[in-house]
């Protein structure tokens, strides 16, 4: 085999491998908050983070939320368990989405990153106005 196509086919392989549209579950577990904030305020930067980022937020328990997320025909739920010290991003469901055996489309972990900052960003500014 000729080094031209040895180095075409190796390039094609890097790029295919690349390209997959499925990745492990992204959880988000046990973030320190790292501002002194009261339970409330958690609660109040990770809601408003979520619904400006366009996920539905509703309160389940004292201390946890779900998020669901409707994108065209795609949909995804996560459970956030919160207090003044830690909040998690825990994956609940979805579907149109090709969650399975742990794998699931990068578009859901690119949601949950993208949500995961926002809240990082909404407890700062919170913290900031204190």
């Amino acid at each position: 085999m000729s080094p031209l196509k040895l180095l075409s086919s190796l390039l094609l392989a890097l790029l295919l491998v690349g390209c997959g549209r499925v990745q492990p579950v992204m959880n988000i577990e046990d973030t320190p908050v790292a501002y002194n904030l009261q339970n409330k305020q958690v609660k109040a930067a990770i809601m408003q983070a979520a619904m400006d980022r366009g996920w539905v937020v509703e309160e389940v328990g004292p201390n946890e939320l779900t998020a669901k997320l409707l994108v065209r025909d795609h949909f995804a739920e996560v459970k956030i368990p919160f207090n003044e010290k830690f909040y998690s991003i825990i994956y609940l469901n979805s579907e149109n989405l090709k969650a399975d055996d742990g794998k699931i489309h990068r578009n859901y972990n690119r949601w949950v990153n993208n949500l995961n900052v926002d809240i990082k960003r909404k407890l700062s500014s919170t913290a900031a106005m204190q």
